[in-house]
């Protein structure tokens, strides 16, 4: 385990709200970087990717970057054109 990894660990224990706001945080920023390495294993541009979900590249940056109040219908358009589908899990 890394130095950060053990401060994050160690401040989660003793700040419930750092916990709580880092583990959405962290979420959010996930899905974000899912969708973009798809688009790039795909050798796709942001613009291209827009394009075949009818939108705006500003929209697919959005998705990118601050993806944090993503609908499930647009993560399960995106994930179509790339031949996936999206799976959720409650813990």
């Amino acid at each position: 385990m890394s130095d950060l990894d053990e401060y994050i660990d160690e401040r989660k224990k003793r700040d419930p709200d750092f916990a709580e706001g880092f583990d959405s945080g962290y979420e959010d920023f996930k899905i974000g970087h899912l969708i973009k390495e798809m688009r790039l294993e795909n050798k796709m541009t942001q613009e291209e990717l827009a394009a075949r979900l009818n939108t705006k590249k500003s929209v697919i940056s959005r998705l990118e970057n601050h993806s944090n109040d993503v609908r499930l219908s647009t993560l399960q358009k995106v994930a179509g054109v790339f031949g996936k589908r999206v799976s959720l899990a409650i813990n």
